[in-house]
């Protein structure tokens, strides 16, 4: 199988995702533009879930430009990356509605760090499918924001049980990280022949 498929159905999962999310919102109680002021906390953790889930779709995208052949492993790899981003509704309208609340924002970093870890597992696997002349490897070398990522996580979660907010701006910061285009699959596809689809 090529990556084609693969991607054809990751892209579905993550659009209803999306979907999803934007369907949580609610419609404001009121006439004037007070009425929209409970929502801020609720609309922010929708677009920082945005953020994180085209973070993952863009750079998805990248990562299976580089796959010659999935193999069974990279289906459930991504199976496993895809069920983690299928939580980001549920965590997102539970840390919306419960913007300074402990247990919603320790489980919306979980659900973060899992996702991290699950898109790791999946290029680690693509990685080992292609061999030792990957071009995942090449541009993948160095991957600093890959490492300190789930870190920050880590200590988002830890901070989410004494300070919520310290958690929420944790989050943020790894967005923000990843918010510009990683270019690095880019550059070696500049210097390679294209592969996939």
């Amino acid at each position: 199988m090529n990556s084609g498929r693969l991607e054809a159905f990751s892209d579905g999962v993550i659009a209803i995702i999306i979907t999803i999310m934007v369907l949580e919102l609610k419609i404001p109680q009121g006439r004037t533009l007070d009425a929209l002021v409970p929502l801020v906390p609720i609309f922010l953790s929708y677009v920082l879930s945005f953020i994180y889930v085209g973070i993952y779709w863009n750079n998805h995208h990248h990562m299976l430009r580089t796959c010659e052949k999935v193999t069974g492993p990279i289906l459930w790899a991504n199976l496993h990356l895809l069920f983690w981003l299928s939580l980001f509704p549920v965590t997102t309208a539970w840390i919306g509605e419960n913007h300074d609340a402990a247990a919603p924002a320790a489980l919306y970093g979980v659900v973060l760090l899992m996702a991290a870890l699950a898109y790791t597992l999946l290029q680690q696997l693509i990685i080992s499918a292609q061999g030792p002349e990957s071009l995942l490897k090449k541009a993948v070398r160095g991957d600093w924001k890959g490492k300190v990522s789930p870190v920050l996580y880590l200590a988002g979660v830890s901070a989410a049980h004494w300070r919520p907010g310290v958690a929420q701006a944790l989050y943020l910061l790894v967005a923000m990280l990843w918010f510009i285009p990683d270019r690095r699959i880019e550059n070696v596809f500049a210097n390679e022949p294209r592969i996939g689809g």
